[in-house]
């Protein structure tokens, strides 16, 4: 092993506790095993996502991207990371693996019904792996209400920090 070897991440900062134990560092020259569950840093949250091979990853593009909901969709692993350090999530008892979990995240291609706290990204991950959606992340804000505020309090900055950053190259070309 090349100690010189650059890695994508550390542990995460993505306002929860409950799901940065099983996280393991994804080195940048290495292909995750197919179905692998990932896990990339967003403002205040984790976002989540199913590699499909070949560089690619299916997830819930959600919220991730923009104020608009968008849709299950396949994309590159690069984009999936949208320039954040990306991590896989140990899948410990999955009923579904590899070729099976990477299937059922595909059946879902197209669906457009996101929700934050009953439909979202990581909800997909675990429906992919273990046939029932849960959300760490929404159970973490739900029984401590201050890890909720973190998150919004995070969500909003960068919302705003992307509007401003929008009107200021809107200025530019005008």
């Amino acid at each position: 092993m090349n100690p010189n070897r650059q890695t994508r991440c550390a542990k995460p900062d993505c306002g929860y506790a409950a799901s940065a134990a099983g996280l393991s560092k994804l080195p940048l020259d290495t292909e995750p095993p197919l179905g692998a569950h990932l896990v990339t840093e967003r403002h205040g949250y984790c976002h989540h996502g199913i590699y499909a091979g070949n560089g690619k990853v299916v997830h819930y593009a959600g919220l991730a991207g923009s104020l608009h909901c968008g849709p299950v969709e396949e994309i590159s692993i690069a984009r999936f990371s949208a320039g954040h350090k990306t991590w896989m999530k140990a899948s410990v008892a999955a009923k579904f693996v590899a070729e099976n979990a990477v299937r059922r995240a595909r059946s879902r291609l197209g669906e457009n019904r996101y929700r934050v706290l009953t439909n979202n990204c990581e909800h997909f991950c675990t429906w992919c792996l273990y046939g029932e959606s849960r959300s760490a992340q929404v159970d973490e804000c739900l029984a401590h209400p201050s890890a909720a505020l973190h998150t919004v309090v995070s969500l909003f900055k960068a919302l705003l920090g992307t509007a401003l950053k929008g009107r200021h190259s809107a200025a530019y070309a005008a």
